[in-house]
């Protein structure tokens, strides 16, 4: 039995949503039905089919009251939209239903487990919001929240931990028993991942500190995820008041990678290496599965909050997902790369070997917005290192978004300064990549509003929405000294 919240959001939904035409949308980036769509959700295998549920507000394009939207796919490309599948409707979370994850059971329900959000007003009449961690139990469409909600309350914190920054459980399965981490807060008001098991999914019990920031990497550490991935452990997560740390962190909502050995007795994550999961503009809360085949498949938000209240009044749906990703890690470093499924929709392939460039020109037939473009940069000689190369996309002599590459300092930049987005806000970042003798692989992939960059197979990743009409489709190459340049372009099309 749903409730009357969530059955008004689905007939809001089910109304308006069909009146926002496909032509209006990213081919093949998962947007929301109607309204707002932030972190991705319960990203799990249930049935056969891959789910995803996203924070949902579908009666306005601002971050709102926080519903769970739903959507599934046996391909990561084609989505099919499904009816909200949760709404802010009982006490506990009367102010919205937070991030979190989905199992499939044993008896062949599928777990959803959350944050439920409740405003109280303390002693000293400040209004706060006490966050605990719930579950709800359904068949792939509709889901009941269990009765004994909450099943992860600030009782099952440790020492100092806050019941106010509480969030964004992420759930998996060894053998029997069940396991989830959580963001929290603890006493020095930094961020830390906290580990709980549980048999049945629905009591817990607190394992310990997986992993703490200790003001080292922001503050609030939120959207865990945690894995093991070509023989060591991966632990993803997005720390709030960053500060920024060379190139490699930037300031603000940030996101973070940490790779090392856990350490199960006394439940903690040994660091070897920390690094950024993605370099460009727009990335946040990043949420993963594992597939039949043994891929881990990573997919996140396609936005940064700094920017989400810059949206055009006419908007009718607003955020996007990233194309989701395989991960690997060589080196001690995560890689990723688009799904591979994404190559059956390449047509009209376009290719130039050994192009000579010095200075600017463009390619016949190399333009478009709807685009996987493979571009191999090397110098023309051996003795003359070029000092620039740059990339230019989504152009129309006015508009156009950048990506550059200096040999010199090892930095790339992307640069949306003239993608049309009209306020005073971030749209330059730099960062730095491996020196491998001025030779460098980006691989781009263009969908309308959105630019995502790899670099030299996936060893990099980097974001970033772009604002410029999809009538600006011009593709151009630049260099300061020569350079050779192969370009393997495709059209994607998405039926």
């Amino acid at each position: 039995m749903i409730s009357e919240k969530l059955k008004k959001a689905r007939d809001f939904e089910a109304h308006y949503g069909p009146f926002i035409q496909d032509r209006n949308r990213p081919a093949y980036h998962l947007t929301p039905t109607i309204g707002w769509m932030n972190d991705p959700n319960g990203f799990s295998l249930y049935k056969g089919e891959y789910h995803l549920f996203y924070q949902y507000h579908p009666y306005d394009t601002k971050w709102g009251p926080m519903h769970w939207g739903h959507v599934k796919t046996k391909d990561f490309i084609h989505w099919e939209r499904l009816p909200a599948a949760m709404a802010p409707d009982m006490d506990y979370d009367r102010n919205g239903c937070f991030s979190g994850s989905a199992i499939e059971l044993d008896d062949g329900r599928q777990l959803l487990v959350y944050t439920g959000v409740k405003a109280v007003r303390e002693e000293n009449g400040e209004l706060r919001e006490h966050q605990t961690q719930c579950v709800a139990v359904g068949d792939g469409l509709n889901y009941e929240k269990y009765e004994e909600n909450p099943v992860i309350t600030a009782d099952d914190l440790p020492a100092g931990g806050s019941p106010f920054d509480f969030r964004d459980p992420k759930i998996w399965r060894e053998g029997g028993t069940f396991y989830l981490v959580v963001g929290n807060r603890p006493a020095d008001g930094s961020g830390s991942i906290l580990m709980y098991e549980s048999a049945d999914g629905l009591r817990w019990k607190y394992k310990g500190v997986l992993a703490a920031c200790h003001n080292q990497f922001g503050r609030m550490w939120e959207c865990p995820d945690f894995f093991e991935l070509n023989g060591k452990y991966v632990l993803l997560t997005s720390p709030q008041e960053m500060t920024a740390i060379g190139l490699e962190f930037h300031a603000g909502n940030g996101n973070l990678c940490l790779i090392g050995e856990f350490d199960r007795e006394k439940c903690h994550l040994v660091r070897e290496n920390v690094q950024a999961i993605d370099y460009g503009l727009d990335f946040y809360a990043p949420q993963t599965l594992l597939t039949p085949d043994g891929r881990r498949v990573m997919i996140g938000w396609m936005q940064n909050w700094e920017t989400s209240n810059c949206q055009s009044s006419s908007m009718r749906c607003f955020g996007q997902m990233t194309v989701p990703r395989e991960l690997s890690l060589k080196d001690g470093r995560l890689y990723q790369n688009p799904v591979r499924e994404l190559k059956a929709c390449r047509s009209y392939q376009i290719l130039y070997r050994n192009v000579l460039l010095t200075g600017m020109t463009t390619l016949q037939n190399v333009r478009g917005r709807v685009v996987d473009m493979t571009v191999n940069i090397r110098p023309a000689s051996l003795n003359a290192m070029y000092s620039w190369f740059k990339i230019n996309v989504a152009g129309d002599g006015e508009h156009m978004t950048t990506i550059r590459y200096k040999p010199e300092c090892n930095t790339i930049r992307i640069d949306r300064t003239r993608c049309g987005f009209p306020h005073d806000i971030v749209n330059v970042r730099d960062f730095v990549v491996r020196p491998r003798g001025g030779e460098i692989k980006l691989r781009i992939l263009l969908d309308k509003y959105s630019m995502e960059l790899f670099v030299n197979d996936g060893e990099q990743a980097a974001t970033t929405v772009i604002y410029t009409d999809v009538s600006a489709d011009a593709i151009s190459f630049e260099s300061m000294g020569s350079v050779i340049m192969d370009v393997e372009k495709y059209d994607l099309i998405i039926d």
